[in-house]
């Protein structure tokens, strides 16, 4: 999680910040659930990737306006802002990372 803050504060590359932070967000996640929930870790895993293409969707409607948070610097990081394929594809990778992590 310190990682994750880290990168979303100082690092503003083309590269870390953008792809390497959603990789690690869908796996901080899915370790947060498995300490919760007791389930097939792979039905977990995917679960966690469904919720991360949902916000990603969400995103290109602009939920964040929605919600009143456009001018709050922190909720617009935390929730994303901007719709892009590249997050689905990091995702995918995350979740592709979850998978090593078996029962």
């Amino acid at each position: 999680m310190i990682a994750e803050i880290l990168i979303a504060k100082y690092l503003h590359d083309a590269f870390i910040r953008p792809f390497g932070g959603d990789v690690l967000v869908v796996v901080l996640i899915y370790a947060f659930f498995r300490i919760f929930i007791k389930m097939n870790y792979k039905k977990l895993a995917f679960s966690v990737l469904i919720f991360s293409f949902i916000i990603e969707a969400l995103q290109a409607v602009q939920y964040v306006n929605w919600l009143g948070f456009e001018n709050n610097k922190f909720w617009s990081t935390i929730l994303g802002t901007y719709f892009t394929f590249y997050d689905l594809l990091a995702y995918f990778v995350g979740y592709l990372i979850c998978l090593l992590f078996k029962d």
